[in-house]
């Protein structure tokens, strides 16, 4: 094993863009901690890659998530908060248990991953926070879209304040914004995957921002296949 090379912890890999991150990180020369609720059908097979439980309405796993990382690699420079959940409810037909359980998901979770690895990101060379939150964080585009983009604007706050807070660190976040991806969840939802942004683009985004220094902060990456007015 390389232990000079950078670790970086992604939720939600066993699938979709989670797992094509991983793939392209450790292509690239990461170490790789997986944190997925389901194994991945094929994860790295070697000492650079490890897979452990990771769900992200479970605190008490993320914390064990971030101790097995140190166990395994001595150090974490990067987390990739990509686990997330989508609903097709508007403000008017959603329950609380379903706000509750997204809200948990897609910005509760990437706030207390963060705070589990937050000694370990600041004695990285450069650390780095990467959520993916998406175009839906950015703008409300549908009745349909609308508790879901609640919860992408919460996220969005998470980035912003962790922004502020990593002032004075060499730590920096970033918020990549996607609009749909072509995922089984996307395609599955009757989307055209031959037109639309691939999981591999976002990946080479995510890299980017991991590689820069931190004298080059990117707060927030907007991704889609097709113009909109308001990104």
């Amino acid at each position: 094993m390389d232990t000079n090379a950078p670790v970086v912890m992604i939720s939600g890999a066993n699938r979709g863009m989670g797992a094509v991150f991983a793939e392209t990180l450790h292509a690239a020369g990461w170490r790789i901690s997986l944190g997925c609720r389901t194994a991945p059908a094929s994860p790295p097979d070697d000492d650079h890659c490890r897979v452990f439980h990771y769900d992200a309405l479970d605190d008490d796993s993320g914390r064990a998530w971030v101790e097995s990382t140190i166990s395994a690699f001595g150090r974490i420079d990067a987390v990739v908060n990509n686990a997330g959940i989508l609903s097709r409810s508007s403000v008017l037909e959603a329950g609380g248990d379903e706000f509750d359980r997204i809200m948990a998901v897609n910005a509760k979770a990437p706030m207390l991953l963060t705070q589990h690895a937050w000694p370990y990101l600041i004695e990285a060379p450069q650390g780095k926070v990467v959520t993916i939150t998406s175009l839906s964080g950015k703008r409300v585009k549908s009745a349909a879209s609308g508790l879901y983009a609640m919860s992408k604007f919460a996220a969005q706050a998470f980035v912003h304040g962790l922004r502020h807070c990593s002032a004075d660190t060499r730590v920096r976040a970033t918020a990549i914004c996607p609009g749909p991806v072509a995922t089984d969840m996307a395609i599955e939802g009757g989307l055209d995957g031959d037109h639309i942004t691939r999981p591999e683009e976002v990946a080479r985004v995510v890299r980017l921002i991991l590689e820069l220094p931190p004298s080059a902060a990117i707060a927030e990456v907007p991704i889609h296949w097709e113009v909109e007015s308001t990104v």
